[in-house]
C-alpha cells in the first residue's frame, strides 16, 4: 500500500464502530490533508464530524512547516466515545501536528472508549506527530490505536506517553483496561507492529517484562532512510531529568526506536523533546521549533 493524500470525499455514514462499542457516547471523525504547494505546506483538506477539530495553520518556523493542533473540545474521553482521524501529508508537504494539552481518560462502567488515528505520508513527505500524553484513569476502559503508512521515502517522527492513573493525587491503575495497538509500515511492508493489554492492578504492570512498576510509558519513533550509528549514539547520550526512570535507545535499518519508563510525564515529555532535538538536525536539516502551544 502506497500512502498518499486522502481524496474521496468524507462520508460520515460510512464511519464503522467496533463492534463492543455502544453508540451512546461522542462519535466524531477528523480528516485532514495538507499538500506542498509552491513551497509552502497548506492545509488543504479539512472535514470533521462530532467534536474534533484543528486550529488555523500555523507558520512559526517558514512557509515550509504548516503546525496544526487538534482539539477536543470535550476535554475528556468516556466509555462509549470513538475518535477517529484520519491525516495524510501530500508530496513534498510538512506537518508537525500537537495538542494542547493531555487527553483524559475517564472511568466507564463498562462501555469501552476508542481512538483510531491513521496516518499517511507521500514520497518525499515529512510527518512529526507530536500529541501530548494520554492519562487513562482508574477504571477506564480504553482502546487507542495508531496506524502509519508510508511511502518509499517518506519521513515520520512521533511519540507516544501514556499515564497510568492520577499519581499527584494518589491514584493508581487499579481496575480497568487499557489496549493499545501501534503499526507503522513502508510501502505496505511492515516496520514495527506492537500491541499489547494493560489490566488494571494486573500482573504486567509489575512484571520486569511490562511496566515494572511505573505508571508512566513513553515511545518515540523516528523513521527515515538516512538513519545511521551517529543518531544513535546522539540520542543514547540524552538522559531524563527524572532520578530512577528507565530508558533505551535501539536503531534498526530505517526506524529509531527510543522507550522510556518512569512516574513524571514532565520528564517523559522533555526527554522526547531533547531526542527530537539531536534528530531533526540530522534528518530534516532543520532545528527543533517548539510549537507554541507547549509555552502556554
Amino acid at each position: 500500500m502506497t500512502a498518499s493524500p486522502i481524496s474521496k470525499p468524507l462520508d460520515v455514514s460510512g464511519i464503522t464502530l467496533a463492534r463492543d462499542v455502544p453508540a451512546s457516547g461522542w462519535q466524531a471523525r477528523l480528516a485532514l490533508a495538507f499538500e506542498n504547494r509552491g513551497g509552502t505546506t497548506v492545509l488543504s483538506r479539512r472535514e470533521h464530524w462530532g467534536p474534533l477539530r484543528i486550529q488555523k495553520p500555523l507558520y512559526p518556523e517558514g512557509a515550509e512547516v504548516c503546525h496544526g493542533i487538534l482539539l477536543h473540545p470535550p476535554g475528556g474521553i468516556a466509555g462509549g466515545d470513538v475518535l477517529e482521524m484520519e491525516l495524510a501529508v501530500g508530496q513534498g508537504a510538512h506537518a508537525l501536528i500537537t495538542t494542547p494539552g493531555a487527553s483524559k481518560w475517564y472511568r466507564s462502567p463498562g462501555m469501552l472508549a476508542t481512538q483510531r488515528v491513521q496516518l499517511a505520508v507521500a514520497p518525499g513527505g515529512i510527518l512529526e506527530w507530536f500529541p501530548q500524553e494520554a492519562i487513562v484513569f482508574n477504571g477506564a476502559r480504553a482502546r487507542m490505536e495508531t496506524r502509519v503508512a508510508l511511502a518509499a521515502d517518506a519521513c515520520f517522527l512521533g511519540w507516544e506517553i501514556t499515564c497510568l492513573g492520577r499519581r499527584a493525587s494518589g491514584e493508581r491503575f487499579e481496575a480497568g483496561v487499557l489496549n493499545l495497538a501501534t503499526y507503522i509500515e513502508r510501502e505496505g511492508r511492515p516496520l514495527w507492529m506492537e500491541r499489547g493489554e494493560l489490566e488494571g492492578g494486573g500482573r504486567l504492570l509489575q512484571s520486569p517484562a511490562g511496566w515494572a512498576g511505573f505508571s508512566v510509558s513513553a515511545t518515540f519513533h523516528a523513521v527515515h532512510v538516512g538513519m545511521d550509528s551517529a543518531c544513535l549514539t546522539a540520542c543514547r547520550a540524552v538522559r531524563p531529568q527524572e532520578e530512577g526512570a528507565r530508558f533505551g535507545v535501539t536503531r534498526f535499518p530505517e526506524m529509531l526506536v527510543a522507550r522510556y519508563l518512569g512516574h513524571s510525564a514532565e520528564s517523559a515529555r522533555n526527554w522526547c523533546v531533547n531526542l527530537w532535538r539531536h534528530l531533526r538536525p540530522a534528518l530534516l536539516k532543520r532545528e527543533g521549533v517548539l510549537p507554541r502551544i507547549w509555552s502556554t
